[in-house]
């Protein structure tokens, strides 16, 4: 691992005081950290976390096309978890899940997506796809940077459907799965078929997206425009300016325009793939099923675009449960409801 990725050295004591700190004396400390069998009382190898909503210690490491900007928690030597986060948001999504996460034993990685914040590409000439499985491959080569052989992986919107097509074509790499809304697995085919004008009214943005008016103007008003996603995909969270332009300052990334519009342009069959990617996407164009571990969530408020859960159900052939979080719980589940977020991940990993 690179010098930019270095990592401290905890005791019991140390452990301890950022556990607790973290989690302003929550009931997670004594009994999941007792659950995760550390011992507490021999040194452990504890990756620097300054805190809750605090990502202020970034690590870099090169990752297949990617240099991949990454926040690290938890005992490097725990049960890894990955954590993906969407459009339009940011690792700050997961900004109190990480530190609960932690305290209960966890090793936790916190990527950018391709396009986010301070991940950058290897090479000008690498395609700035943003195909679904461009960003899965993106998982596994980041799990191959850190040498870790296998995480339980969650996410929520763009980091679901990733988390999803991960567990669907390389579930030996998988040890459980956390999916907000539920099965996103789909393909260009699917992306064709038109829906009900209700359900179509939802996807606004993407028809904007495919003119060129709509790159224009995402690329003008981006955060204007990541502010009004916020608010219609979550109409009862009530975040403040601080929490927003935390997070909009990811959307300044040189690529972050080009990765979103082709997203959605390729979902639509109006732009090109990656070729190199064609064979992933022919096995995702089936609809896999995913045979790991899994745990859905949804919450009672999400006014973003979404599956019912009784469609995707049996998409799920591995031990299956599906969670609806209350509370006008909106699309940004992880940071809206942390508690229930890191609960999933904690029992999808003891399945």
């Amino acid at each position: 691992m690179s010098e930019k990725a270095r990592l401290n050295f905890f005791g019991r004591r140390r452990f301890l005081e950022v556990a607790t700190g973290a989690l302003a004396a929550t009931q997670f400390i004594p009994v999941q950290v007792a659950d995760a069998g550390l011992v507490l009382d021999a040194p452990i190898q504890f990756a620097q976390f300054e805190g809750t909503d605090s990502f202020t210690s970034l690590k870099q490491i090169y990752a297949g096309v990617l240099d991949v900007g990454y926040v690290e928690a938890g005992p490097v030597d725990g049960p890894p978890v990955i954590l993906l986060h969407g459009w339009p948001y940011d690792i700050h999504s997961f900004g109190e899940v990480t530190p609960r996460l932690a305290a209960a034993g966890f090793h936790v990685i916190v990527p950018y997506a391709r396009g986010y914040g301070s991940t950058t590409f290897l090479s000008s000439a690498t395609p700035r796809s943003g195909q679904p499985s461009a960003l899965a491959v993106d998982t596994i080569a980041l799990m191959d940077a850190l040498n870790i052989k296998k995480a339980t992986i969650a996410g929520f919107d763009w980091g679901a459907r990733t988390a999803d097509i991960v567990a669907a074509l390389w579930p030996d790499r998988v040890k459980g799965l956390v999916s907000v809304s539920g099965y996103l697995i789909g393909g260009q085919q699917a992306g064709k078929t038109p829906l009900p004008p209700k359900a179509e009214l939802q996807w606004w943005y993407q028809y904007y997206f495919a003119t060129e008016r709509g790159r224009e103007g995402y690329n003008k008003y981006r955060r204007e425009f990541a502010e009004l996603i916020w608010k219609l995909a979550s109409p009862k969270w009530q975040f403040d300016d601080a929490t927003f332009a935390r997070s909009a300052a990811a959307f300044d990334n040189s690529d972050h325009v080009d990765i979103v519009i082709h997203n959605y342009r390729w979902r639509l069959g109006l732009a090109q793939g990656d070729p190199s990617l064609d064979e992933l996407e022919a096995k995702l164009a089936a609809a896999p099923q995913v045979g790991v571990p899994t745990i859905t969530l949804e919450g009672d408020e999400n006014g973003a675009p979404h599956p019912d859960p009784v469609a995707y159900a049996k998409k799920f052939s591995g031990k299956y449960a599906h969670r609806l979080v209350k509370g006008g719980v909106g699309h940004n589940l992880p940071q809206e409801s942390p508690a229930a977020f890191a609960q999933a991940v904690i029992d999808v990993s003891r399945s």
